[in-house]
């Protein structure tokens, strides 16, 4: 059951019209990051079952169904999108896991982690914010930063404060002992936002 959910998540991304270099090869935009969420789960949390596996490989499919661009623009329009975003992933994993045998309380818990439902209090949903939020430090915050430079140096502190308010204090802990590359550029301020 686990490696037809794992396989089917992979189909529907490698069909990601996005499409982004990555040490000479080319991937479907959210196929790289489903591989990124997984290596990163490894590496923060060997331990994690796989139900967790699949939450963190679906965390983004198909995001791009789902563009910035039907909601309204302005920070309400934002929450709009990313709340609705949630539900569809986790909807979607969550068929995936019908189709190939889960039980309903598998799902359940699934797709709570996958909607963020409860952060802070369902060690599930933490963890994958976790892993989310470390992948966006390891491999995105450095192209976002240069994709926003209008933003000044306020902005990036508050930007990487509250990405780092989401996480646990086990993800702090990682972050602070070297086990992930933080983006050189970036460091000073990384290092500023946290003091």
């Amino acid at each position: 059951m686990y490696q037809a959910v794992i396989k089917a998540i992979d189909a529907a991304n490698a069909v990601d019209p996005n499409r982004v270099q990555q040490d000479d090869q080319e991937f479907a935009k959210e196929s790289l990051y489903a591989m990124r969420m997984t290596d990163m789960l490894n590496r923060f949390n060997p331990q994690a079952d796989e139900l967790m596996h699949i939450a963190a490989r679906g965390q983004h499919i198909e995001r791009w169904r789902s563009p910035r661009s039907d909601f309204p623009m302005g920070k309400q329009g934002y929450y709009q999108w990313r709340t609705a975003l949630y539900d569809f992933h986790a909807e979607r994993v969550t068929a995936l896991m019908k189709t190939a045998g889960y039980a309903s309380e598998e799902c359940e818990r699934v797709y709570a982690a996958v909607a963020k439902k409860n952060i802070k209090r369902n060690p599930d949903s933490q963890l994958i914010e976790d892993i989310a939020s470390l992948v966006f430090i390891e491999h995105y915050m450095l192209d976002f930063a240069s994709s926003k430079p209008d933003y000044d140096e306020q902005k990036w502190l508050g930007i990487i404060r509250k990405t780092w308010q989401k996480m646990s204090n086990e993800a702090h802990e990682f972050v602070l002992t070297g086990n992930i590359s933080l983006p050189e550029p970036l460091k000073p301020l990384i290092t500023k936002a946290l003091n």
